[in-house]
């Protein structure tokens, strides 16, 4: 690891702007390349994931469980007596899968092989693999993208000296925050190093952010944000949020919405539904995400966000300490059930 030289810098006064990566990631980071070279990391021998495509979860009331996915902003593209697809109106063929049976994050039976998933939408052959800690990893290949559902129009907005938006006023929709894709999930886990190593050997997992901790002098990492690594193509800050923990088990999902205002829509919505707010809305610090986090009626941690950082090979990996102000710029006080 290596400090950049560049000062870190904030805006100055009360507003945010939009600065480069190799700044905003503040004097502790280093290279991809020096981190694989330092890891022992071969790309050559990686399994290249390309996208999250869903997330798989069985639930004890199937009707509940799609009245509140529904209030989410998901709309049911199959259904049968023991399953059900959701999808958003992004091109994925489904991006939420629910299996009736208790709560529990899903693994489909006889997975050990190839299973070609002849009842899915969108088709596709599918392999599971199961990482040091038990959990599933279901990996899709071939399976079919769908027609675009209607994507909502990018407001004007007007600032104090550049007022474009000349004789034309906004209006809003009450209703679900409609979901555009799944963009990434958090695990927590009990050994952390051991699965860091699994996911970053064993895929094209590439950390974003390490979050520390100083013990005994040293800085222990408890947490990354990783992201798929294609390249020179532009991705998502991070598919996946992994932290140290006392148990193993799937932390919230992820699911991008429009713009600001829609997820506030949305927010209000799920608020006047009767649903449980868990932590929002807010602007996380890393990643930049605005963050709205829910419970579903089953106990599971459910995120809409909108307008996170995008990042590609040339980003560097960046290392701060793990702490409770790191999370958010502004929003609510985190909540204790948050962390856990």
């Amino acid at each position: 690891m290596t400090s950049h030289k560049e000062p870190y810098q904030t805006p100055r006064g009360c507003h945010g702007a939009s600065i480069p990566d190799i700044t905003a990631t503040g004097p502790e980071q280093e290279s991809v390349m020096s981190w694989r070279e330092r890891s022992g990391i071969n790309p050559e021998g990686q399994i290249r994931l390309v996208k999250l495509s869903h997330m798989r979860y069985q639930h004890p009331d199937l009707e509940e469980i799609t009245t509140f996915l529904q209030d989410f902003g998901m709309h049911v593209v199959k259904r049968t007596d023991d399953e059900v697809w959701y999808r958003g109106y992004g091109p994925d063929a489904y991006v939420y899968y629910a299996r009736k049976g208790p709560k529990a994050a899903l693994q489909l039976p006889n997975a050990s092989g190839i299973t070609e998933l002849v009842n899915h939408p969108g088709g596709g052959h599918l392999v599971t693999v199961i990482d040091p800690e038990g959990y599933p990893v279901n990996l899709i290949h071939g399976q079919m993208s769908q027609q675009l559902g209607e994507y909502p129009e990018r407001l004007s907005i007007n600032y104090e000296m550049e007022k474009t938006r000349v004789r034309k006023f906004h209006r809003f929709n009450p209703g679900p925050a409609p979901v555009h894709k799944l963009g990434h999930f958090g695990y927590c886990v009990s050994d952390f190093p051991t699965m860091l190593n699994f996911y970053t050997q064993h895929f094209n997992l590439v950390p974003t952010d390490f979050l520390y901790i100083e013990k005994a002098g040293k800085k222990q990492t408890v947490a990354v944000f990783a992201h798929i690594d294609r390249g020179s193509t532009s991705v998502d800050h991070h598919t996946l949020f992994m932290m140290a923990n006392e148990t193993t088990h799937v932390h919230h999902c992820s699911f991008e919405v429009h713009d600001f205002d829609t997820q506030k829509l949305g927010h209000y919505w799920l608020a006047r539904k009767g649903y449980k707010s868990v932590w929002g809305v807010g602007r996380h610090i890393l990643g930049s995400q605005i963050f709205d986090y829910w419970w579903d009626r089953s106990g599971n941690m459910v995120e809409h966000y909108a307008d996170g950082d995008v990042v590609t090979d040339e980003t560097p990996i960046g290392y701060m300490p793990a702490r409770n102000e790191s999370l958010a710029i502004w929003g609510p006080e985190v909540p204790e059930e948050f962390i856990r």
